[in-house]
């Protein structure tokens, strides 16, 4: 006896969304949940005495009984035992069946490898630090194998999920009874025949594993008791998937749904359907990578004639090598390929060997989730990984330095700055009668008209202009060969930082331009002041001689104070050229210094605003892309 209180709830809301989605319900009176080779009558109890009421029992028609409750993890057995067959014959009730698991404590969690455990957090690195620059869109496959894997290691890892899928006819329902040794999927000729997913665990503490899968307790079944298909299959979970091709769209999602879910598949195909091109386009070939946990099984083999059933599955071999599938043979890793009769049992052994070894390994669910991490990766590629070597090369930001330097006229200040130094040297070692006559030149000489002179408004715009340029180029030379969104960030990085960026050069040309005061004097300008004045001095003196011989004053020789006013004359312009012909070095120099100043500053500048936020941006795509690799299971990363 079992309180089913709660469960005919459950039944009841199942029943009716199975007919809301166009599911169809047993012919028989019974539930969807019992076969029809173990019909069972339900039988109302009341059980006032108790002080237990809507409490239902699963009698068999014989008058034996079976308890549910014991089952540890709520599955509804479904089992025929020694006992049960004592009870058939003998009529004689046992007061309690013994079952396995009552009791039992919760099965291990899955453990996943060390590679497989750095796969999966390099991928959850990979999507936080994408978060800002893809789309949720493009992040939520990805986003979905993460949550996938970590509800799936926080479940049983002593149990292996194996959901049995095909398409409509393809006898998928009667391979899924003939390896549970029980009827309990429905079959006919009625389609579609399977409405909802039905599981069947040989062992216990696997319901949480079921329930993951949304698959109600009344849709729950335990195989034929038998030592041997439970020793074999020990820790197997089978799930009879609906039609994947069927006509109701109900049915379809609910395959999608737990396909996404199971840690493997076995593909059930008929010698008619087994090239069909929606199974092949929609199922197999997405899913060609995770050809480990794949087993594809050709079934009703004993329609086929002679050799036709080696040619059928020749052929179907080589549809699933143009799928992409890698086929599990000669050793290889991959996908499981077998032909078997359901209706006859011939194959079905050398499957239930296979799947026993398969769960045996207990290293589906890992192969599962290391697939899937393929696949959403691969799905990616084409926004983290580029075939171009991509980066700002070290001509590049000359290049950009160099525009800068030109947008604040680097060069015509330090033009103006050597031309400086030199006006500074000619005033301090040039004649004072050379001086006198220049200024005097520079007052009778209008100061426009010379020079066409451009407006400073005009200036500023063809600096604007030049920055703007700069700024383009080098943002697209930074983003040449990223992916598309990267790119994008780069050139967004590069005009934010361009904002604002004229008005700075502007003020560093202003504080970096030409220093404030006079040129520095080198060591040699004293001397070549002294001689320069004592030239003076001479002429000044032989002047005054020959003056003071034409009034009387000095005794008459010409011959010196001319010779010292010839030397004055000659002496003055050759100590200046001199001065000048020495000053070139330094005021080349001076005019350089003034220049590297300003280019500095300006690339200084440059780099603070543009360079900088286009080098994190690069550094963040060459850390996603490292991220990507290690998803990937590739050490070395990918371009």
């Amino acid at each position: 006896m079992t309180a089913v209180t709660d469960q005919d709830h459950t039944e009841d809301a199942v029943s009716a969304q199975e007919e809301a989605a166009g599911g169809e319900r047993p012919d028989t009176p019974q539930d969807a949940e019992e076969s029809p080779a173990q019909p069972h009558a339900r039988v109302e109890a009341d059980d006032a005495a108790d002080g237990r009421t809507g409490a239902t029992q699963d009698v068999p028609e014989d008058g034996a009984a079976q308890t549910a409750g014991a089952w540890d993890d709520g599955l509804i057995a479904r089992r025929v035992t020694d006992a049960t067959a004592a009870v058939a014959a003998t009529g004689v009730e046992p007061t309690a069946v013994e079952t396995r698991g009552a009791g039992a404590p919760p099965a291990a969690p899955l453990a996943y490898d060390g590679a497989l455990r750095s796969r999966l957090d390099a991928l959850r690195e990979l999507v936080g630090l994408s978060r800002t620059r893809l789309d949720s869109r493009t992040l939520a496959e990805a986003g979905r194998v993460l949550d996938e894997a970590a509800a799936r290691r926080r479940l049983s890892g002593q149990h292996t999920v194996v959901a049995i899928a095909g398409a409509t006819g393809s006898g998928k329902s009667q391979l899924f009874n003939a390896l549970a040794g029980v009827t309990i999927s429905e079959t006919g000729v009625r389609r579609p025949t399977t409405a909802a997913p039905i599981a069947c665990s040989w062992s216990d503490g696997s319901a949480s594993l079921i329930e993951r899968l949304g698959i109600p307790p009344r849709l729950r079944r335990r195989p034929l008791q038998s030592a041997e298909a439970e020793a074999q299959l020990r820790g197997l979970v089978l799930v009879d998937l609906p039609d994947h091709d069927s006509a109701a769209v109900q049915h379809r999602e609910q395959v999608d749904r737990v396909l996404a879910l199971v840690d493997a598949v076995i593909w059930v195909v008929d010698p008619e359907k087994y090239a069909d091109a929606m199974l092949h386009e929609r199922y197999l070939r997405p899913m060609a990578g995770h050809a480990e946990v794949m087993f594809v099984v050709l079934n009703q083999v004993d329609r086929l004639p002679g050799e036709a059933a080696e040619q059928v599955l020749d052929d179907l071999r080589r549809l699933l090598d143009e799928d992409g599938i890698a086929l599990g043979e000669y050793g290889e890793p991959g996908a499981t390929v077998l032909a078997l009769s359901a209706l006859t049992g011939d194959g079905v052994g050398e499957l239930r060997e296979s799947l026993g070894q398969f769960v045996t390994e207990r290293g589906a669910a890992a192969r599962r989730i290391s697939a899937d991490v393929d696949a959403a990766a691969w799905r990616l590629r084409s926004v983290y990984a580029t075939g171009r070597r991509t980066g700002l090369s070290e001509e590049a930001r000359d290049e950009f330095a160099a525009r800068l330097a030109d947008a604040v006229g680097a060069t015509a200040a330090g033009e103006a700055a050597e031309r400086a130094w030199l006006r500074n040297a000619n005033r301090a070692c040039g004649t004072p009668w050379l001086r006198l006559y220049r200024w005097w030149q520079d007052r009778l000489e209008p100061t426009t008209g010379r020079f066409p002179l451009r407006s400073q408004a005009d200036e500023e715009a063809t600096a604007r202009q030049r920055v703007e340029q700069a700024v383009r180029t080098v943002a697209e030379r930074a983003s040449a060969g990223l992916p598309a969104p990267w790119a994008l960030a780069v050139r967004e990085a590069a005009l934010r930082g361009s904002q604002g960026l004229p008005e700075a050069l502007d003020d560093l040309a202003a504080r970096a331009g030409l220093p404030p005061g006079r040129p520095p004097r080198p060591g040699w300008w004293p001397a070549a002041v002294l001689a320069q004045a004592s030239m003076t001095l001479l002429q000044i003196v032989g002047g005054l001689w020959l003056v003071g011989q034409i009034v009387g004053v000095m005794a008459p020789n010409l011959g010196v104070p001319v010779l010292l006013m010839v030397a004055g004359i000659i002496g003055g312009p050759l100590v200046e050229w001199s001065c000048r012909m020495a000053a070139r070095g330094p005021a080349r120099r001076y005019g350089t210094e003034a220049e590297r100043r300003l280019r500095e500053s300006a690339a200084g500048c440059g780099r603070a605003r543009v360079l900088d936020p286009v080098a994190a941006e690069l550094l963040r795509y060459r850390e996603v892309r490292e991220q990507y690799g290690r998803a990937l299971g590739v050490e070395a990363g990918v371009r």
